[in-house]
């Protein structure tokens, strides 16, 4: 029977079908893979094509950062912009300032620590070392840093760098050209002078900022002859904090002693050396005179604010010398703690003292003799303005210049009084 099923004509209908579906499904499935061939070179054709392009534009890119005349490197960082333009301002005003003097020369000498003398005789050669001094030596002691303020050579630094009488001064220019020095003028009361090159030539004088706006967190540069060998040195930070008051002495110079208020700080390094150079703000302008460090910390700087150097640069162009104000009276500023040690019905003001070794609170011949103050007086206001901790009367008669008439309101015995003062000088 299943013979007769194979060659009936139904079997034979189904087997032509079937052959038919076969050749149906082999041509659809060449067809899909063509397709798909197709679509796949498209594919890495258009890939291609565009990776070409990317490679074409690469170049153009590249070019675009590249636009510094001569090779030189422009950043397109504007702050970093500011401070390359700042520095390449600035750098032709700061010098170095290289200190020299005589020194005694000493040498090893073998002598007879008896000298001869009778009864001490010995059959031995006894003799012990000793150091003897053999002439003099001119050498170079030390080193600061300056800036320039006018075209005929006035420098301005630290007063410490150039406060040795006997020392020599050699201000060597960023091109490396030396001139001697003179110092003209150390100020009494800050830790600042200006000193004068000695030559006819003109000089590029660096801008002078304002530092009454100085904010905190604002950029700063120091530059300086930093550890006195490296001239111009650059470091980069900001503006740490203001109104600091600080006690500055010189490393290794015990004569040397400032008490400094309204200093700015920085954390901008300032080392050895760096004395005396400016701190510039980003526009290039000077906003301070590097001044000292803080020992045993870490980017801990101080600089003088620049405010209070140009009334020292105003007085030496008009006088040749800096002079000050002077009223004469050693002083506390009160706050609670004096108020309560001393038993005082204020808070605020200038509480009159004798000085730690003595010294007279009030100054012979001074102003404030003439005008009657004492001892335990405190002074509240100075011509009006109030004396706090944070507005000291040092700062105040800062304001002033020799001579001015003032008013100091004063608190006696629990009376308030006004007493008429005319300042003195101080130079």
């Amino acid at each position: 029977m299943l013979s007769k099923f194979f060659h009936s004509t139904v079997f034979k209908v189904l087997a032509a079908l079937v052959v038919f579906l076969i050749i149906i499904f082999y041509y659809l499935e060449m067809f899909a893979v063509g397709q798909l061939h197709n679509t796949v070179d498209a594919i890495l054709h258009s890939t291609e094509h565009s990776f070409s392009n990317l490679q074409l534009q690469l170049p153009t890119q590249k070019t675009t950062l590249n636009t510094a005349p001569q090779g030189k490197y422009v950043s397109q960082i504007s702050y970093e912009q500011a401070i390359i333009d700042s520095v390449k301002e600035d750098t032709s005003s700061v010098v170095s300032i290289v200190i020299s003097k005589n020194l005694p020369v000493y040498e090893q000498q073998f002598v007879d620590p008896f000298g001869g003398l009778p009864g001490f005789g010995s059959p031995f050669d006894f003799q012990v070392p000793q150091y003897v001094q053999k002439g003099t030596q001119y050498q170079e002691v030390g080193a600061g840093s300056g800036f320039i303020v006018s075209s005929n050579g006035l420098v301005l630094t630290n007063k410490h760098v150039v406060s040795d009488a006997q020392a020599d001064y050699t201000v060597i220019t960023n091109d490396g050209k030396k001139y001697s020095a003179k110092v003209l003028a150390l100020d009494p009361v800050q830790d600042l002078a200006v000193i004068k090159i000695q030559s006819n030539n003109t000089f590029p004088a660096i801008t002078i900022g304002d530092s009454s706006g100085i904010q905190i967190g604002q950029g700063a540069i120091a530059i300086g002859n930093a550890l006195g060998q490296f001239s111009n040195t650059v470091s980069v930070g900001v503006v740490s904090g203001l109104g600091r008051s600080i006690s500055a002495s010189e490393q290794g110079n015990s004569g040397f002693s400032e008490n400094l208020e309204g200093i700015i700080q920085t954390d901008a390094a300032i080392n050895p050396g760096n004395s005396g150079g400016p701190l510039i703000n980003l526009k290039g302008e000077v906003i301070g005179i590097n001044t000292a460090m803080a020992n045993g910390a870490q980017s801990i700087g101080f600089a003088i604010p620049i405010n209070i150097a140009k009334k020292d640069i105003s007085q030496i162009i008009a006088t040749n010398k800096i002079v000050y104000p002077f009223l004469g009276v050693r002083y506390l500023l009160v706050d609670d703690t004096v108020k309560q040690k001393y038993k005082l019905s204020v808070d605020y003001g200038a509480l009159v003292l004798k000085g730690p070794n003595g010294e007279p609170a009030v100054t012979a011949g001074s102003a404030a003799e003439k005008a009657g103050l004492k001892e335990n007086d405190v002074i509240l206001e100075f011509n009006g303005e109030k004396i706090t901790t944070d507005n000291s009367m040092e700062k105040i008669i800062q304001k002033y210049n020799p001579g001015d008439k003032v008013i100091l309101k004063v608190l006696r015995g629990g009376k308030e009084i006004n007493v008429d003062i005319t300042l003195g000088s101080r130079s």
